[in-house]
């Protein structure tokens, strides 16, 4: 099963509303056969804009954050659940993306250009594509040099 991440925005309310609705959230994710990796409260913060949702605007919302593993064919009932719950101002669901596995180079790049492995390595490129037809060719045809005085 791939892990999924569901940021949460809830209208604003006690501790205990917010228990109960992620209770609703994480049951939906358990009956469809997932199970709940991390869950994280962001706090209450103002959104950058209005937004509606149920009939009501909301200014704020409470933010918080689940990754959870669940089959793909479950997702779309999870978030329609989700959508339908009042208290729920907005949700959506990504798959969570592995991050890469990148080299540090850090040393390379603190050595002068002409000593880094990359700018060497350019060098010898250059070296084995030496083109000579950009070179000015006297044989023109003139018996002189067009461009002196």
């Amino acid at each position: 099963m791939p892990t999924y991440e569901m940021p949460l925005l809830l209208r604003l309310g006690k501790k205990a509303e917010y228990a109960t609705i992620l209770k609703n959230v994480a049951n939906s994710i358990f009956e469809t056969g997932g199970f709940i990796r991390k869950l994280e409260n962001w706090g209450d913060k103002e959104l950058p804009c209005k937004t509606s949702s149920h009939g009501a605007v909301h200014k704020k919302a409470g933010h918080f954050f689940i990754a959870f593993d669940a089959p793909p064919a479950a997702i779309d009932k999870i978030i329609d659940e989700s959508k339908r719950n009042l208290s729920i101002v907005r949700v959506n669901v990504y798959l969570q993306n592995e991050p890469e596995q990148v080299e540090c180079t850090f040393a390379e790049e603190l050595l002068p250009p002409p000593y880094r492995p990359s700018v060497q390595k350019m060098l010898e490129m250059a070296k084995k594509q030496k083109n000579d037809k950009y070179k000015f060719k006297y044989n023109s045809g003139l018996d002189y040099y067009p461009f002196m005085r």
